[in-house]
């Protein structure tokens, strides 16, 4: 994993090329001019140009190195008070849909196959932003999607195919199967996509009710109950949802009682949920086709874990989109809970964060990341690698010490422990697969054996 030094060093080459060396030149003449007896009135603009271009170059080159590097320190922590959340509040804030037509009525569409179609913007610059509150076509995701439309009111069923933009931090909602549709009676056949109340019925957004006596209901994974309530909020589900809850103490009565009959449902079936993904995801993984870093078991410095390096968990809870992208995925406003260990209490923090566009493409799995901490515990910087791995980016696997292959794909409370043994000892292992026959794994292949066959392997086969 890349340091901050070598992201500083390469951003000072960077900011030293953009200023074609202008202010180190203009005071080396200046300096040699001075020797020669030159007089002031050369040599003091010579010099005065070169300190005014040279001197600001080191804390440009510091600015762009902790705007890439996925870094968090104290500094970044949210002042206690400044804004409460719940231990599973997941607030995403992205680009609206299009506005749907009059008449238009909301549908369910199950999405039977996804196909990359394009994603290469022609983009050099580490770091693009444009002006306005919109997601650019030439860093947006082109995917052929095929959709399976359910009969809605006065619209039969139908299927249909096309290449849709697909915003990155909507990419979830496909990969989970489950989308929000407007349908126009007069012109059946075709289906609009509402990207962020997808979100919603899919599951990767959080979403409660508060009542009127200020009691939460869970909705997240009720695509039945959304649904049923983005239809009765006028013709194309006209209520805004922008944040993790709706508070039925704000609303008009009506909508209120709507709501509130929708979270009595809820609590009277609790575990009548849908699936975090719907049947056939092998159709619609397009995520290995997605920017971002592949998952791996993780490399590790044997001077760092001297030291008290250690890894850590954390959680994304509010992600907002930005005018400013990366090649390799948005760059978003985030709030997220860092979970130090060794008895450190947890925080809140705010960072604005490339986010890789594979890893917004499981975020109806988890929300979590993995964080590698300084020997001081004051810093923290997020390992995209080991976070994909845990995500199910990339399928983990290990190898026993028989041969035997276990497939340890979405099974983050196995790939947790293991990968925490490995930095431990300082074991790297620069790939998904752990195989406990090699010279690395081997000296602790009793002690992963021991966690494969634990009580939190009881649902992997084979262990």
């Amino acid at each position: 994993m890349r340091s901050f030094a070598g992201v500083f060093i390469g951003k000072l080459i960077f900011v030293l090329i953009c200023f074609t060396f202008m202010g180190p030149v203009c005071l080396v003449v200046g300096y040699m001019a001075w020797r020669d007896g030159a007089e002031f009135t050369f040599v003091g603009p010579a010099i005065g140009i070169g300190l005014a271009i040279t001197v600001p170059i080191p804390f440009v080159a510091l600015k762009a190195a902790r705007e890439d590097f996925p870094g968090i320190t104290l500094r970044n922590r949210l002042a206690d008070g400044a804004e409460t959340y719940d231990d599973d509040t997941f607030v995403m804030l992205v680009p609206r849909s299009s506005a749907a037509t009059d008449g238009a009525r909301v549908a369910r569409a199950d999405v039977v196959k996804a196909t990359l179609v394009s994603y290469d913007p022609d983009n050099e610059a580490t770091f693009t932003t444009y002006g306005g509150n919109y997601a650019p076509a030439e860093f947006t995701a082109r995917v052929r999607l095929t959709l399976r439309v359910h009969e809605t009111d006065g619209v039969a069923g139908f299927e249909t195919t096309d290449d849709r933009l697909v915003p990155s931090l909507c990419l979830a909602a496909v990969t989970a199967g489950r989308l929000v549709v407007n349908v126009d009676p007069a012109d059946p056949g075709k289906a609009m996509v509402r990207w962020p109340r997808s979100l919603m019925l899919s599951g990767v957004r959080a979403f409660k009710v508060i009542g009127l006596d200020g009691q939460r209901t869970e909705l997240t994974g009720r695509p039945d109950l959304l649904l049923e309530g983005m239809r009765g909020t006028g013709p194309a589900g006209g209520i805004p949802m922008t944040a993790d809850a709706i508070d039925l103490r704000r609303l008009d009565a009506e909508t209120a009682a709507r709501y509130g009959a929708l979270a009595e449902r809820a609590r009277a079936l609790p575990a009548d949920r849908a699936p975090i993904t719907e049947p056939g995801e092998e159709a619609r993984w397009i995520v290995d086709e997605l920017p971002g870093e592949k998952g791996e078991f993780g490399r590790v410095s044997r001077r760092w874990v001297r030291r008290g390096g250690h890894l850590a968990r954390g959680r994304f809870l509010e992600l907002r989109g930005t005018c400013t992208f990366q090649t390799h995925g948005p760059v978003l406003d985030t709030v997220l809970r860092v979970e130090p260990t060794h008895g450190s209490p947890p925080f809140l923090a705010e960072r604005r964060l490339t986010l890789p566009m594979n890893y917004l493409a499981v975020l109806h799995r988890t929300h979590e990341i993995v964080l590698q901490v300084a020997p001081n515990g004051r810093s923290f910087v997020i390992d995209w690698a080991r976070t994909n791995l845990l995500a199910g980016v990339t399928p983990a696997k290990v190898i026993s010490l028989d041969g035997e292959e276990h497939s340890l794909t979405n099974r983050p409370d196995l790939i947790w422990p293991l990968m925490t043994l490995l930095a431990t000892h300082a074991v790297s292992i620069p790939g998904p697969t752990l195989d406990l026959r090699t010279r690395p794994a081997g000296p602790l292949a009793n002690e992963a054996t021991a966690l494969l066959r634990g009580p939190t392997a009881a649902n992997t086969p084979h262990l």
